[in-house]
């Protein structure tokens, strides 16, 4: 079943690679969205597709070196059907 869903890290996630690492999993993925770094310290992000892949996409984050996420929210959001790739903001 194809999900949107939007999530919060918080902990050892800027300046380590996160939004990188992100985007490249999720587009190995062929997953759609975006991620961006917060002015608080934490990352947000939306990724768009197969539940099973978004949750692949959490778990293979988990496990990046250098990546330590301490705390994670997560939302369900509507999916956006008009989105194409996954895009690393700034």
């Amino acid at each position: 079943m194809k999900v949107r869903k939007h999530f919060y890290f918080s902990g050892r996630v800027q300046g380590v690679g996160f939004r990188y690492q992100a985007t490249r999993l999720a587009r190995g993925l062929g997953l759609t969205g975006w991620v961006l770094n917060l002015w608080d310290g934490r990352v947000e992000m939306e990724a768009q597709g197969e539940e099973v892949l978004v949750w692949d996409l959490i778990t293979a984050l988990h496990k990046q070196p250098y990546i330590q996420i301490e705390d994670m929210a997560v939302a369900d959001r509507p999916l956006d059907e008009t989105e194409s790739g996954f895009q690393m903001a700034n």
